[in-house]
């Protein structure tokens, strides 16, 4: 990448779409409010708002691996909404292989509520956003080598 640009993460669930954004020159990823999933699917009208109000330059989805590197129950489902994303945005998407990136952002947010440093208790929205910068940092290392 020659010029720094804003990118986007998304964490693909059933039920919550975590998303983050990071930029190409800092390397650095923050947490985003996660979008809800229902039976009609995801919130496009709040995925639409994050996009138009970060306008980046490319997307990131997070591809469910099983930890022994075989496709997971929703990497289909995480390919699929890679596509919606790139139809819906004309931007290139980029899938981040995401394994084990909930159980950190788990783990990292409460250190952060033992140390004092967070005061409110952890909801499954935030441990998603900020596996969504999990996400967005692993793509954003590798850009970088």
């Amino acid at each position: 990448m020659t010029q720094a640009q804003t990118v986007l993460a998304f964490d693909f669930g059933l039920k919550r779409i975590g998303i983050a954004s990071g930029d190409t020159l800092t390397r650095q990823a923050a947490p985003r409010p996660a979008v809800t999933v229902s039976r009609s699917g995801p919130d496009w009208q709040a995925i639409v708002r994050e996009v138009r109000a970060l306008a980046p330059g490319l997307l990131v989805v997070g591809a469910p691996y099983n930890a022994d590197g075989s496709e997971g129950a929703l990497t289909a489902a995480a390919r699929g909404f890679a596509v919606e994303l790139e139809r819906r945005f004309a931007l290139p998407v980029h899938l981040v292989d995401e394994r084990f990136s909930s159980l950190e952002a788990s783990a990292a947010l409460k250190a952060r509520r033992a140390s004092g440093e967070r005061r409110r208790r952890v909801r499954r929205a935030d441990v998603d956003s900020v596996a969504a910068a999990v996400i967005l940092g692993r793509f954003l290392q590798c850009e970088g080598t």
